[in-house]
C-alpha cells in the first residue's frame, strides 16, 4: 500500500495550520510543512503538531508548490493550503484509495466557509480540484497565483466523494485585501506573457461575471454573501485588467 505523504505550504498561518495538521494525521504517513518564514507561530505550532518544517523563500505559488513537493517523503501526495481541511467522507475516500490505488490522480470538490457561511453556489462550488495524486505524473503550472497541477498526457484521474473544506475569508476586508495583492500579481503575470486589456473586455467582463456568477450560477441563493462574493469577484476581474492595461501604458 502507497504511503502518502501530505504538503502544506504556509505564510504567517498561526490562525490556520493547527486545525489542518490534526485534520490529516489519521490519513498521513507523512506531513511537511513549507514555509516561507512566517513571522507569527506557524513554526512553532507546526511543530508542536508534530508535521516536518522546512523554509524556503517564496517566489510565486507554482514555483513554491513545485518545490515543496521535493520535501516529501513520498511520491504520492496530498496537497493541502493551511486553510485546507478533508472532510469526514473525503477522508475515508482517500484512505481507501490508499488501499487500492488505480489512478495517477485523484479530484474532489472544494467547498468553500466565508465569514462563516458554506456557500454552494456563486461559482464556488463545486470547484473541483485535482490534490491528490503521484507526483511523478505530472507538476505544478498554471499562471500566478493561480496555479493548478498538470498531469501528464498517459495519467488517469478518478473522482472522489467528499468535500475538501475552505475557510477561504473571515472577513469581508481580508477578501478585499487579498483581490488586490492577486490581481497585482495577475496582471503582472499576463503582462509578463505579452497580454493585453481592451476597454471592451474592462466594461464587458466584470459585468457578465456577476451576471453568471450571481444569477446563472445562482449566487442569490447563498444570501447576503453570495451578493459580497459575486460583486468582489467581478470588481477583481475589473481590477486585474485595469492594472493589465496601465503595465503597458507605462511599459510605453
Amino acid at each position: 500500500m502507497p504511503k502518502l505523504s501530505v504538503v502544506i505550504i504556509t505564510y504567517n498561518e498561526e490562525k490556520n495550520i493547527g486545525r489542518c495538521i490534526d485534520s490529516v494525521k489519521d490519513i498521513a504517513d507523512d506531513i511537511v510543512v513549507v514555509d516561507s518564514y512566517s513571522t507569527d507561530k506557524t513554526k512553532e505550532i507546526s511543530i508542536a503538531k508534530g508535521a516536518r518544517f522546512v523554509e524556503h523563500t517564496f517566489e510565486g505559488h507554482i514555483q513554491q508548490k513545485n518545490w515543496a513537493i521535493t520535501q516529501a517523503k513520498y511520491p504520492h501526495i496530498l496537497s493541502l493550503d493551511a486553510d485546507e481541511l478533508p472532510d469526514e467522507r473525503l477522508k475515508k475516500e482517500i484512505l481507501k484509495t490508499k488501499e487500492n490505488w488505480t489512478a495517477d490522480g485523484y479530484y474532489f470538490n472544494r467547498l468553500n466557509n466565508y465569514c462563516g457561511k458554506w456557500l454552494k453556489h456563486s461559482g464556488w462550488y463545486p470547484d473541483r480540484k485535482l490534490r491528490l495524486w503521484d507526483s511523478r505524473k505530472g507538476k505544478w503550472a498554471g499562471q500566478n497565483p493561480h496555479d493548478r497541477f498538470t498531469m501528464t498526457e498517459d495519467a488517469t484521474t478518478h473522482y472522489l466523494k467528499g468535500d475538501l473544506l475552505h475557510y477561504s475569508f473571515y472577513s469581508v476586508s481580508q477578501h478585499v485585501l487579498q483581490v488586490n495583492k492577486f490581481t497585482d500579481i495577475g496582471s503582472q503575470a499576463a503582462f509578463n506573457k505579452g497580454k493585453k486589456s481592451s476597454l471592451l473586455q474592462i466594461f464587458f467582463y466584470p459585468k457578465w461575471k456577476f451576471i453568471r456568477d450571481y444569477f446563472i450560477k445562482l449566487g442569490i441563493l447563498d444570501g447576503y454573501y453570495g451578493y459580497v462574493v459575486c460583486k468582489i469577484s467581478a470588481h477583481a476581474k475589473y481590477l486585474k485588467y485595469v492594472k493589465l492595461r496601465e503595465l503597458r501604458k507605462a511599459a510605453r
